[in-house]
């Protein structure tokens, strides 16, 4: 609210929240609420508008309560909003997909064969999820000894080719049990909401590794995700259908999304470093609704072979691109691999990501005379640090 956090576990005490277990608010991540459902979300929803709005003296009129239930954000310290168990990455932006399988295969294999018919994803690492504002280290690996040849096998050392991914997270809400997949006619039902995510990663490890199962080591040292989770019901108004527009050819029946559809969120991405100046540079300008196969597409494929999910559970997007370069979701496409710099000023450019640089993404749905922000999701590249026994 404003300059304000409300503390929820203030205002259940006080007995407001009355149609579900309220106690959940006490509970160190929203992992509890999350697995309550749509009716318990809705629920407090309504209650929060009603007790903070401007007619309301709940909480206006009651000075007590104001001073133990808002909290002054410049105080306070953001955690990660649930206790992730599971941690999928997908691959669905045609623009993304394509764009990487043209730098690396050619235009007339930039596709898989299987790309168009399934949303493509790798399982990433839950315990390496970090909220907005945590620096992390320029991770070191296996790279290319001679990049022309392969054959030749590999060194060890720090990535130098240090790129960011846009995406958005979705969080599960209640799972399904094991063995029973969520269908299309109830997915929404298991979408508690979402968070900004830069899946951090390492291009030159990437190459090197990912050679036959895909990602390893170059993204499993850091990915960063906003703390504000906003809800499917809070982004209902801001529904609108992908830029896509239709999937041809069309998926299997399991995976037809009856208004094939989307959110429209305004994405942006600045680099803030000491040689760009005072103010962040932008370097992309993207929207949520570019994804190709949607969030509940994803989800009703991962459990369509019985994958149980559980509340917490989080869904990389991949990365959003758009048709035009300046809405490309990473410094590989924006660069075209290093060979097209970004020119920030007269001698400061970007190919990929250098030491100290803060990569800061926002996201923002603009409604009538008000918004609905996602804050920003912040993280800065640190030297690597060499393991001393290689």
């Amino acid at each position: 609210m404003g300059d304000y956090a409300v503390d929820l576990s203030v205002l259940a005490d006080e007995g407001l929240f009355k149609s579900f277990d309220a106690s959940c608010f006490s509970e160190g991540s929203l992992n509890k609420f999350m697995g309550l459902g749509k009716s318990a979300w809705s629920s407090a929803r309504q209650t929060l508008q009603t007790i903070l709005s401007s007619e309301s003296a709940v909480i206006r009129d009651n000075e007590a309560l104001k001073a133990r239930a808002l909290i002054p954000l410049a105080t306070v310290i953001m955690e990660l909003p649930a206790k992730i168990g599971d941690y999928t990455d997908c691959y669905a932006s045609r623009q993304h997909a394509t764009n990487v399988g043209i730098m690396f295969r050619g235009a007339d294999n930039a596709l898989q064969p299987n790309w168009l018919h399934l949303p493509v994803a790798y399982h990433g690492r839950a315990s390496s999820i970090v909220v907005s504002g945590t620096d992390f280290r320029r991770p070191c690996g296996q790279l290319f000894k001679d990049a022309n040849d392969p054959n030749q096998g590999s060194v060890y050392g720090p990535s130098m080719l240090m790129d960011f991914e846009l995406e958005m997270g979705c969080f599960v809400g209640p799972g399904n049990p094991l063995g029973e997949p969520i269908t299309m006619d109830t997915v929404d039902d298991h979408v508690f909401g979402f968070v900004l995510l830069n899946d951090w990663s390492a291009r030159d490890i990437q190459k090197w590794e990912y050679v036959p199962l895909g990602p390893f080591g170059a993204k499993n040292f850091c990915s960063t995700i906003s703390p504000w989770v906003v809800t499917t019901e809070a982004l209902e108004p801001f529904r609108t259908a992908t830029s896509t527009g239709k999937q041809d050819p069309e998926p299997l029946p399991y995976l037809r999304e009856p208004g094939y559809s989307s959110y429209d969120v305004d994405l942006r991405v600045s680099i803030r470093a000491e040689d760009i100046g005072s103010e962040p540079f932008e370097v992309s300008h993207s929207n949520f609704k570019n994804m190709y196969w949607t969030h509940r597409q994803q989800l009703v494929h991962h459990t369509v072979t019985g994958c149980n999910m559980n509340p917490g559970d989080l869904i990389g997007s991949g990365t959003i691109s758009g048709d035009e370069p300046g809405t490309y979701g990473s410094m590989l496409e924006l660069c075209w691999k290093g060979t097209k710099p970004i020119k920030i000023k007269e001698g400061v450019e970007r190919k990929f990501l250098r030491d100290g640089d803060t990569v800061v993404m926002s996201g923002v749905c603009h409604g009538p005379n008000y918004k609905v922000g996602f804050g920003t999701c912040e993280g800065k590249v640190l030297p690597a640090v060499p393991f001393k026994g290689i």
